[in-house]
Order: C-alpha cells, then structure tokens, then sequence
C-alpha cells in the first residue's frame, strides 16, 4: 500500500467503518556509530567493529546467552502497519518507505500517520521494543508525536501489547512468542526458517526488501493472534472471527500482486480445528 493510503483519514468505502486500530511491527539493527561514540569513544572502530564487539559483550553478559544489543541502540529499517477497522475488518496494509526503506522516512512516515488517526496501536512485545524503538527515532530526527504523548503513552489505557496481555502482564514467560501463538490458531508464523536475529546481516548484505517482508509477515500474525484475543474478551464471537479471516485472506488474495511474500504467505495457511 503506498504511503499516501495510511496517511489518508478516510477507510476504504467497501469497509463502511472507520479505521479504530494500527496493527504494527517493526524491524531493526544496531547503530555500529552510536555504538562506537558512546560504548568505544577512544578505540577508533569502524561501525562493523563497533556492532561486533557490543554482541559479543552482550552475549557474555546475557543471562540466555543473546548476542541482542539493547533498543537504545538501534534504527528501525522496517515498519509494517495493517489498518483494522472498528469491527475489526482487515482494510489495508503498508511497508513505510517502500522501496526504498530509509530509517528517518520510515520513522517520519509512521508518526504522520499516527496522527490522522484516533487508533489504538496493537502490537506483540511492543511496549518492550517496538515503542521504545520508534519513540527514541522521533527523539533522534526531532520528530513530533503529540497526540500520542498525551493519549497513548499508557501502559494500561494506551497500545495493546498483546504479549503483555496474553502473559498477565509478565506473570510468566511465553515460550514460543508469536510464532507458536499464530501456529496455535493455524497461521503462518515464521516461515522459510528467517528469524529476527538474522536481519542485521541481511540489510548489510543489501536485503531490505526481504527484511520488510519478514516484518509483514509478522504484522499479519499479529492481527489474527489479535482477533482470537478479541473472541476470548467476548469482543466478537467465534464465527464472525471466521468472517473476518476469510475476508483478510481474500484481501491478501488480492494484494499479493503489490507485495508478492504474500503468496508465500498464504501458502503456509493451515486452517486445521483447533484440537
């Protein structure tokens, strides 16, 4: 979807509701510069150098052995966002910055977008990263968020964390993430084996594209995992999640001419009965 639909105010007139939620994802690396200037000021290291020696750093010190650099230093190099409308109809979806992917575009894009809108933001995990990631880009390129700072910036009348909320709020540790709660319900999940830590070698390696559709796919899982949790607050009932879905994959049906990983997308659907 161009960028020009997410900006605009006005659903889709098939949908004939107005659009309530921003279902997003996010991708991103580490800043090999931030990372020199503040963790390695004197060692003169290349930014290559600089993300190395912060993994290995990190993986020492990590209580699970993860190479992951902290949120702080990273730059977002892909944001996916799907509109949802009040009834939770799937409308239309974005890649920020398509083709070109540009960490300050993409992060100007997507609060623009946040304030034509009166949304509420679903995401999984994003109260921990994806946030923090595009709070501290809009600080970084001096981006304003207003609406957001006074409306949204909520733990519990703001976004919806869906990893917060099907957790308890931390009360224990989902093993499996999003992946195992998309397969649950018979969604794609992860698919073609690519997983979140392998994106910093993909954009150094020119594949962006890829990370963006990575990140898609990942929006996606997260809007149907969030329209179980609406049949499980009693939001919606069983058979019209059913409606929904099969409205969204006939979108996606349509769609996959502009952003083809959804063909391979779609191709991973499972539809099997819960069991």
């Amino acid at each position: 979807m161009a960028t020009a639909d997410y900006l605009t105010r006005t659903p889709p007139a098939e949908t004939g509701t107005r659009t309530a939620f921003l279902v997003i994802d996010t991708e991103s690396v580490p800043d090999g510069r931030l990372l020199s200037a503040v963790k390695y000021p004197d060692d003169k290291l290349t930014p290559e150098e600089a993300v190395e020696r912060a993994r290995k750093e990190q993986e020492e010190t990590s209580w699970n052995g993860s190479d992951f650099i902290p949120v702080s230093f990273h730059l977002p190099v892909a944001v996916a966002v799907l509109r949802v409308g009040a009834d939770f109809s799937l409308q239309n979806l974005a890649l920020l910055d398509a083709p070109h992917f540009r960490p300050p575009e993409i992060v100007k894009k997507f609060w623009l977008g946040i304030s034509c809108y009166k949304a509420k933001l679903v995401t999984f995990n994003g109260r921990c990263f994806d946030m923090p990631l595009l709070e501290l880009a809009a600080f970084r390129y001096g981006y304003a968020a207003r609406d957001y700072c006074q409306n949204s910036r909520n733990r519990f009348n703001g976004p919806i964390d869906l990893m917060d909320w099907m957790t308890n709020f931390g009360a224990y540790r989902l093993n499996g993430g999003l992946d195992l709660l998309a397969k649950m319900i018979g969604k794609p999940g992860k698919i073609g084996g690519m997983a979140g830590d392998q994106v910093y070698r993909m954009v150094l390696d020119g594949r962006l594209q890829e990370v963006n559709d990575y990140c898609l796919c990942d929006t996606l899982d997260t809007y149907f995992v969030f329209l179980r949790t609406r049949v499980f607050t009693g939001d919606i009932g069983p058979d019209r999640e059913a409606e929904l879905v099969d409205k969204a994959r006939a979108l996606l049906d349509e769609k996959a001419a502009e952003f083809p990983v959804l063909r391979k997308y779609l191709d991973h659907w499972a539809d099997y009965p819960p069991g």
